[in-house]
């Protein structure tokens, strides 16, 4: 299932677009404003992101700025009520990949979000390629070297979300939280447990390795 992100101020037209998303199979995170946009994405694996630009607190041009500086690949489609030439040639040289205005359409917004996903391989293949080490979100398998290991859907989960921010770190909290919920009974200690297991598992791969940040968390690092 993909994790589509929907940043929009107009509640009804938040939670209509978040209906329409989820009824087509896919994940939604909603928020009101760029800065809220941000929080959720920082911390949660996004296959796409929908937003408004006119918003509170941070707009949407900001906020495509933000995600560009964070991932270069993230799929952006914006839904405006601004119609001029100028505003859309202000989001594309962001780096957006769509635009659409208001009033929308929300099944051709549909046939968008599928079309982006396309075009960013998601759709047909989610898969994370670090040097010769690929893993393969679907099937939870990572290859390397020529072999090819299942691991837990935790494990898998976590190093995953360590590749695809090299050198970002996470705590032991915003993990705990994305991988085991707000209002898990484990304690953060499990973390460390898996860690442990994927650092054994991957001893000696010569493309990354897992490193321990003193008093903050996790990161992955890219050797090559």
């Amino acid at each position: 299932m993909f994790n589509i992100l929907v940043a929009e101020d107009d509640e009804k037209l938040n939670h209509l677009i978040k209906t329409a998303l989820v009824k087509n199979g896919y994940n939604v995170y909603t928020t009101l404003n760029g800065a809220e946009a941000i929080e959720v994405f920082d911390s949660t694996y996004i296959d796409l992101v929908v937003s408004d630009i006119m918003m509170p607190v941070m707009d949407g041009y900001e906020l495509a700025r933000a995600l560009r500086e964070r991932n270069e690949s993230i799929p952006i489609l914006f839904v405006s009520a601004k119609d001029k030439y100028e505003d859309k040639q202000a989001g594309f040289k962001l780096g957006i990949d769509d635009y659409m205005v208001k009033p929308i359409d929300i099944n051709e917004l549909i046939l968008r979000v599928a079309a982006l996903l396309r075009r960013a391989q998601i759709a047909n293949e989610r898969r994370l390629v670090v040097g010769e080490t690929t893993l393969d979100y679907d099937t939870m398998t990572v290859v390397s070297s020529g072999n090819t290991l299942i691991l837990p859907q935790k494990e898998f989960n976590i190093l995953f979300k360590l590749l695809s921010f090299p050198g970002k770190i996470f705590t032991r909290a915003q993990l705990m939280d994305e991988f085991w919920g707000l209002y898990s009974d484990s304690l953060e200690r499990t973390v460390d447990v898996h860690i442990t297991r994927l650092r054994d598992k991957f001893r000696g791969n010569g493309d990354f390795e897992i490193v321990t940040v003193r008093g903050l968390g996790y990161k992955a690092i890219k050797k090559q």
